[in-house]
């Protein structure tokens, strides 16, 4: 199984070695990701989803986040002077001890034999974009300037269900920002509505300029 894992992470050590890729043999995510994490994510969830296996890499990649975090294995990842057969060797030790997938511990050797132990946590990130875009899940930020009551959230929430096809499922994260004074700025998919009490000041400010 490992093998095969290996076999499949191939086409991630394509993008590091400049070779193309053909199209046809990588499983596009619903949604891109661009630069490097973007690439490595994409890689990783083809590989994952040819498998069968995308469910469990994105429980394995919870645990790696948690790991990489942790002060040991951090001070590990980020000491240039040691090498990096060794950090590959300490890493694999300890997803090994963690019982992770075949396929996820050899993607995480491959970050560490390519150097690229450091951006773990945004190819991670990538891939949980990937997922939740898997599941249909839409995100959506909505910050207020002071946090919204139980009928203000659900009257919220049913808007921006208004927002969503047939199939969608709304992920909402709400803050709160003093500095925005008052009403909301939401951010949902590829949609930003600025409704401010600064933002409405800031065009009212402008206006009396212009005259």
């Amino acid at each position: 199984m490992a093998a095969a894992a290996g076999l499949q992470l191939q086409q991630v050590r394509a993008f590091s070695t400049g070779m193309a890729l053909h199209v046809s043999k990588l499983i596009r995510p619903p949604v891109p990701v661009f630069g490097l994490a973007g690439r490595y994510a994409t890689a990783l969830y083809s590989a994952a989803s040819k498998q069968k296996k995308l469910d469990q890499v994105e429980k394995d990649l919870l645990r790696v986040s948690a790991l990489v975090k942790e002060a040991k294995m951090f001070a590990l990842i980020i000491n240039p002077h040691i090498k990096r057969a060794l950090k590959q060797k300490g890493l694999n030790d300890v997803l090994t001890k963690e019982k992770l997938s075949p396929l996820t511990i050899n993607f995480v050797n491959l970050l560490a034999e390519n150097g690229r132990l450091k951006n773990t946590t945004d190819i991670i990130s990538a891939f949980s974009k990937m997922m939740s875009a898997h599941r249909g899940e839409v995100l959506c930020a909505v910050t207020t300037a002071r946090p919204l009551d139980e009928p203000s959230l659900a009257d919220l929430k049913s808007a921006l269900n208004s927002f969503l096809a047939k199939g969608q499922v709304l992920q909402l994260e709400t803050k709160t920002d003093p500095a925005i004074l008052g009403g909301m700025v939401v951010s949902i998919g590829d949609k930003y509505i600025d409704m401010s009490t600064k933002a409405k000041i800031q065009k009212l400010t402008k206006i009396g300029r212009a005259h």
